[in-house]
C-alpha cells in the first residue's frame, strides 16, 4: 500500500488569502493528511525582507478588491475586519493553546474574515472566548504561556527552514506552493508528481538571477 502523503499548511489569521484557503481545504483529496501550523507572517516578511501586499499603498485597493472577487467567485462568506493589517498574535497563540483541531482554526478565521470582527475589540474577543468556554483572564493566561509562545516561534522557524515565504504556504514532498490560487497546482502535482519534472518546469527552475537592487 502506498504511503499516505502529508501536506503541511502554514497560515496566519492576518492573511485574507489564508482565510480563503482555509475554506477550500476540502478541495484536496481526502487521502491527503493535512498538517496545520499557524505561523507569524511578519516573521516571514522580516526574514525575506519583503512587505505584505496591504503595506504597499497602490496595492492595497487591488488586494482587497481581489479578495472580494475571489470570495464571491468561490462562494466563500466574507466581511472585512475593521482594520488591516492587525496584530494576529492573540489569535495565533489561542489556536495553539486550544490544540490542533481543524474546527478551532476555522472558527478563528471566520471570526475575522466571515464576521469582520476583531480580537482587539474587548466585547467581541470575550464573546469568542466564551464559545471556547474561556474567560478573558483564563485565555490571557493560556496564550501567555511560554510553551505556547515558543511553539509559534518554532512553527515560524520551521516554515522559513522549508522555504515558506508567504501565507498560505504549503509543503508536500519538500516542494513549496504558495497562495490560495495554488490549490489546483497542488492537486495536479499530487495526481502526477512528474509534473514538476517536465521540460518547461525545468526551464523555469533554471532561470538565472539578473540585475539586483542596490
Amino acid at each position: 500500500m502506498a504511503q499516505q502523503k502529508r501536506l503541511t499548511w502554514y497560515y496566519d489569521f492576518i492573511s485574507p488569502y489564508a482565510y480563503l484557503a482555509s475554506q477550500a481545504l476540502d478541495r484536496f483529496p481526502n487521502t491527503i493528511e493535512i498538517v496545520r501550523k499557524p505561523i507569524l507572517f511578519a516573521g516571514l516578511l522580516k526574514k525575506w525582507e519583503t512587505r505584505g501586499p496591504a503595506e504597499i499603498v497602490p496595492m492595497r485597493k487591488f488586494t482587497y478588491r481581489q479578495i472580494a472577487w475571489l470570495a464571491n467567485r468561490n462562494a466563500i462568506p466574507l466581511k472585512f475586519p475593521p482594520i488591516h493589517p492587525f496584530n494576529p498574535l492573540k489569535l495565533l497563540r489561542l489556536n495553539i493553546a486550544l490544540g490542533d483541531d481543524p474546527a478551532i482554526a476555522d472558527r478563528l478565521f471566520r471570526f475575522v474574515w466571515a464576521e469582520g470582527r476583531s480580537s482587539d475589540n474587548p466585547s467581541e474577543w470575550a464573546a469568542l472566548l466564551d464559545e471556547f468556554g474561556l474567560s478573558v483572564g483564563e485565555a490571557e493566561e493560556r496564550i501567555g504561556d511560554a510553551v505556547v509562545k515558543q511553539q509559534l516561534i518554532t512553527y515560524t522557524e520551521q516554515a522559513i527552514a522549508e522555504g515558506i515565504f508567504g501565507v498560505p504556504g504549503f509543503v508536500v514532498d519538500d516542494e513549496v506552493f504558495w497562495g490560495f490560487d495554488s490549490i489546483p497546482f497542488i492537486n495536479d502535482y499530487l495526481e502526477d508528481p512528474a509534473l514538476i519534472s517536465q521540460p518547461l518546469m525545468r526551464q523555469a527552475d533554471g532561470v538565472g538571477e539578473g540585475v539586483k537592487r542596490g
